[in-house]
């Protein structure tokens, strides 16, 4: 189990650390960074740093659960359990504001997806392995009407769990290419910005719904496909202030990119680390 601890806890160093490179990226539309709260009254840096930070004994459990193991029924129901036990700590460290509902997520599922394969993977690999998990049902999840929920119902749109259970395909064809080529190109700061900017163009962020309507997500998605286009990353500051005068906010997109960073970070993890855990396998 040694073996295990280690990976897990490299796993959730890993997954933490894209939380706050997330949240630290600077200027971003509508949402909390190091500048300003964005479109949002109720958080700040600091506290979605905290956030972050307390979500650090979820992602290990959840790893330790699904180390070696294989996508089940059972993986699927332990995953939610920790899942809704790191909500807690959460609303503990925010008050009861939500920050990273949506992160626990998608970040706990590619956690369990890289523990199940052990160090050995790709991108490609860990989010359909995270998409097998996903399309188990979880028998004790609570029922919830969240703004996410309310704006599928309403708009007919896919939201975070159909992500999830599809293999999340924004990651694979959009954010993680996109920000392989940037890097390639200019830099891993640009690539984060160039990845955020194509999740906001393409996906049908339920977070935008909720606030804007469809007009307001359209109006989002025409934005960021503008500014992505030109390469003019400077309007990302008066994009910012149109949104927050909107009260647009693009937080599925910010999930996305956290989970896009995490996968990155995951197959970047040093080569010999991976090979140790590979062997047991």
């Amino acid at each position: 189990m040694q073996n295990a601890h280690i990976f897990s806890s490299a796993l959730a160093d890993l997954a933490v650390a894209s939380l706050i490179e997330e949240v630290s990226l600077t200027p971003k539309p509508g949402l909390v960074d190091q500048k300003d709260q964005g479109s949002h009254d109720d958080l700040t840096l600091s506290m979605m740093v905290k956030s972050a930070n307390s979500l650090h004994e979820t992602f290990y459990e959840m790893a330790m659960i699904a180390f070696g193991e294989k996508p089940s029924q059972y993986l699927r129901e332990k995953i939610g359990e920790i899942g809704r036990s790191g909500e807690g700590r959460m609303y503990q460290v925010t008050n009861g504001v939500n920050t990273h509902k949506g992160a626990i997520w998608s970040l706990g599922l590619l956690t369990a997806a890289a523990a199940i394969h052990g160090g050995q993977c790709n991108e490609n690999e860990l989010c359909h392995t995270a998409g097998e998990i996903a399309r188990f049902e979880d028998r004790y999840i609570p029922s919830q009407l969240t703004n996410g929920i309310k704006a599928i119902k309403k708009y007919g749109v896919t939201g975070a769990k159909a992500e999830a259970q599809l293999a999340f395909p924004h990651i694979r064809s959009i954010s993680m290419p996109i920000f392989k080529s940037s890097l390639h190109q200019f830099n891993y700061e640009m690539a984060k910005f160039h990845s955020l900017l194509a999740l906001m163009a393409n996906l049908d962020d339920t977070c935008l719904l909720h606030r804007g309507g469809i007009e307001g997500l359209n109006y989002a998605q025409q934005y960021a496909k503008r500014i992505l286009e030109s390469g003019h990353l400077d309007e990302l500051s008066s994009m910012n202030e149109e949104f927050k005068i909107r009260r647009l906010s693009p937080g599925g997109s910010a999930d996305l990119l956290a989970a896009t960073i995490y996968l990155y970070k995951v197959c970047q993890m040093n080569p010999s680390i991976n090979r140790e855990f590979a062997t047991i396998h």
